[in-house]
């Protein structure tokens, strides 16, 4: 083969002479790792506005404050995965919290717009190494079955639920005491994670063998492509041409990228993945939920603040027991799963999350929370937990030790473009609508609503798809 690869060493250097057996605290720190990547989406959402008065953003560039985390780390999840593979996955896992620890330390420190974009970067480069080898860890840590179901159904309540968690925790922060504090937060938590990985987090053996470079490189730059041009599309509109042909570049990079992988001894991303029907069904779901889930979060946020005049931490706790229903629903999991399959567990969860979506189509300007919004939230809680935790189980648990790695950045990218392809059509839907209404005479409240409205009878074509895939599971599967 004339591919340029890298070697990597001796897969027995990378263990760490002391691991301690302690699978709850392992557990612990695995979990609050994913929470802390996860709600630091959600949390900056909340202190745009005091960002943007204190370090003088213009309106168009505030929004790479988010932006500039989702393309760094959804380009570089793929390579995340697989170089903790080969090079150990508890020593990406602990370089990437380092590194996003640091880049939080700088971001709370910004004095400068582009001070706290090049923090975004680091956090989104940290995220990146230590997200996917996160999934790794646990399957590879918790071998018993029950075990890592278990884990993983808790992995996943902290996934779905921190979006919420978010919303919450940066209200409090921002409206308390200042935006920075929601960059500051993670700091002691990152060091903690660091130190306590250090001591109790054993490092299974690195895979031996050298590193896809051709597909690294083609990887990062196509989903890195493909993120910017959707995130730009929810800008600035599809008409535009940098968009598109970001977005033509990102397809024709990873038409490259898969030829590469067929042909690659030890690829960036192995097709065998896929070739399990109810793990690529899983996958496809990963994609499609949250391009209906997200424009919750999103369009929710500003009904709340905008139409019913909340404030941010009013309205973070008002998606609590969204929260509460979705990650009571994943500690069922272990006791459903196993009795029932991920078939009949992700049809009535897609079915229920469809309901909700369609629910808060009916809302109008005048509706309140306990009559308009409770109802649907609740439905989107126990639909998600039952719809999505099972998909981490059914991806990972069946996976070889080999590209538990590689599985998991495959996972957390297809959920990061989900968000990002979803938020882009979305909000494009949104605009037109909105502008249709208000020509047609509608007040700027009313011509918010219906755009709102029009924007999730989008998410429901999404959340109904996410239910055509469901049927495609096994009723039993070999994860369960």
């Amino acid at each position: 083969m004339t591919e340029r690869t890298l070697s990597v060493g001796d897969p027995r250097t990378d263990t760490p002479t002391t691991a301690r057996e302690r699978p709850g605290l392992v557990l612990a720190i695995l979990v609050t790792c994913q929470l802390m990547l996860i709600l630091d989406v959600t949390v900056m959402n909340v202190a745009l506005p005091r960002i943007q008065a204190n370090l003088r953003f213009t309106p168009t560039g505030l929004s790479w404050v988010i932006d500039a985390y989702t393309l760094v780390f959804g380009g570089l999840l793929l390579l995340g995965g697989r170089a903790g593979d080969m090079f150990g996955r508890r020593r990406l896992f602990i370089v990437g919290i380092a590194v996003f620890t640091i880049g939080s330390l700088a971001g709370g420190l910004a004095t400068s717009a582009g001070w706290l974009l090049a923090a975004r970067v680091v956090q989104g480069v940290g995220a990146a190494a230590a997200g996917p080898n996160t999934l790794a860890l646990i399957v590879t840590t918790f071998t018993e079955p029950m075990r890592r179901i278990r884990a993983l159904a808790v992995f996943s309540g902290m996934s779905s639920g921190g979006f919420a968690i978010g919303l919450m925790l940066g209200g409090l922060l921002t409206e308390l005491t200042s935006w920075r504090a929601v960059l500051f937060i993670n700091v002691p938590f990152g060091i903690a994670i660091v130190l306590l990985a250090r001591r109790f987090l054993a490092s299974p053996a690195r895979q031996t063998g050298r590193l896809d470079l051709p597909g690294a490189v083609t990887g990062t730059v196509g989903v890195g492509a493909l993120v910017y041009g959707f995130i730009r599309a929810g800008s600035v509109g599809w008409g535009d041409r940098i968009t598109m042909g970001a977005i033509v570049l990102g397809l024709v990079v990873l038409i490259a990228f898969l030829m590469i992988e067929v042909r690659t001894a030890q690829p960036l991303m192995p097709l065998r993945l896929f070739a399990n029907r109810d793990r690529a069904a899983a996958y496809v779901n990963f994609f499609l939920g949250p391009m209906a889930m997200m424009s919750m979060f999103f369009f929710l946020t500003q009904f709340m603040q905008e139409i019913r005049g909340l404030s941010p931490v009013n309205t973070g706790f008002a998606f609590l027991p969204m929260a509460a229903l979705l990650f009571g629903m994943t500690r069922l999991i272990p006791s459903l799963l196993p009795r029932f399959g991920p078939k009949p567990l992700a049809l009535i969860g897609t079915a229920l999350m469809a309901g909700g979506m369609f629910w808060l189509t009916q809302v109008t300007a005048d509706s309140g929370y306990l009559t308009g919004l409770l109802g649907p939230l609740a439905l989107m809680g126990i639909g998600g937990g039952l719809a999505f935790a099972p998909l981490n189980v059914v991806i990972m648990a069946t996976v070889g030790p080999a590209d538990a790695g590689a599985a998991g950045g495959v996972l957390q990218t297809l959920q990061n473009l989900g968000t990002t392809v979803g938020l882009a059509v979305l909000v494009t839907v949104f605009g037109t609508a909105s502008r249709h209404a208000a020509s047609n005479g509608a007040t700027p409240r009313i011509a918010l609503v219906s755009g709102m409205t029009s924007a999730w009878s989008v998410a429901v074509v999404f959340a109904v798809a996410t239910f055509l895939v469901a049927l495609t599971f096994r009723r039993r599967s070999a994860a369960t």
